[in-house]
């Protein structure tokens, strides 16, 4: 069974460094070989690749931009009457993803409309949603890319999101039914939605082409206070086969580098992927 692979997510980490190009130096230094980045879109993609390359990482996943945050919009993918700004959008993603040699990105879904009903937009969101996937299914592969679908936990996080269940986003993938569509699971989400990390992981691993980590409630490091056994799911992780990244999307609870011990820790115990794994 092959070591996982950590990827830092910098728009989280390292928020004590201003803009990406300095985190990515940061993430780089503390001995990640990979990084992702929520929303690139504020520096060029070129000065973000090479930042990337003097640092020795490749990215290894990018967001759809978010829409217009100032109306509370956090993604366009189902979201009716936004279907050519979402296109838009996934076309600037497009255009980052390749500037960075970048093979992933999240399609966010979004939320549901303010003072509409969950359940009375359910099936409309959902329409919405499988168009604009199924385009982006098929922009994506004429470049060799895969989109992500994240569900994001509506207890807590963000409760108008449209998306935020693995059972819900799988079902739209196999409606969908495009090979370059995938599932991003965000374990710090999951667990909060449904539990049953353990059944849900062997269940839904499959489908998935991404992997996050934060410890629950608090959303720090996978070694703070809280419900979650990581070294248990990093195990359960490398037994079902995963080959992918693992992102460290979490809110660290001090200095970014000191609170990587847990993952140095993993890589005394485990050893380091090899590069090509």
């Amino acid at each position: 069974m092959a070591p996982l692979r950590f990827s830092a997510n910098v728009s989280w980490l390292f928020p004590e460094l201003p803009g990406l190009p300095a985190r990515l130096r940061a993430a780089g230094s503390s001995g990640f070989e990979a990084a992702e980045v929520a929303w690139p879109y504020s520096e060029s993609p070129e000065s973000l690749a090479r930042a990337a390359r003097e640092a020795g990482l490749r990215l290894v996943l990018i967001n759809t931009p978010p829409g217009d945050r100032e109306k509370g919009e956090m993604g366009l993918g189902a979201v009716p009457g936004r279907q050519a700004a979402f296109r838009e959008g996934l076309e600037q993603a497009v255009l980052y993803a390749k500037a960075l040699g970048c093979p992933r990105i999240h399609l966010m879904a979004g939320r549901v409309p303010q003072g509409a009903d969950r359940a009375a937009v359910r099936s409309e969101m959902e329409t919405v949603f499988l168009e604009n996937l199924r385009h982006a299914a098929g922009v994506l592969a004429q470049e060799s890319l895969v989109g992500l679908l994240e569900p994001i936990n509506t207890r807590s996080t963000d409760p108008q999101y449209f998306l935020d269940t693995p059972q819900q986003a799988a079902a739209i993938l196999q409606k969908v039914g495009r090979p370059n569509l995938q599932l991003q699971m965000d374990i710090f989400h999951w667990q909060i939605m449904d539990g049953n990390l353990t059944g849900n992981i062997r269940e839904f691993l499959p489908l998935v082409g991404h992997v996050q980590v934060a410890q629950v409630p608090g959303r720090g490091e996978p070694d703070s206070p809280g419900e979650l056994n990581f070294p248990y799911l990093f195990q359960l992780l490398e037994d079902e086969g995963y080959k992918g990244f693992v992102g460290c999307e979490y809110q660290p609870q001090g200095d970014t580098a000191e609170g990587l011990k847990w993952l140095r820790s993993y890589w005394d115990r485990r050893g380091r992927p090899q590069a090509g794994q």
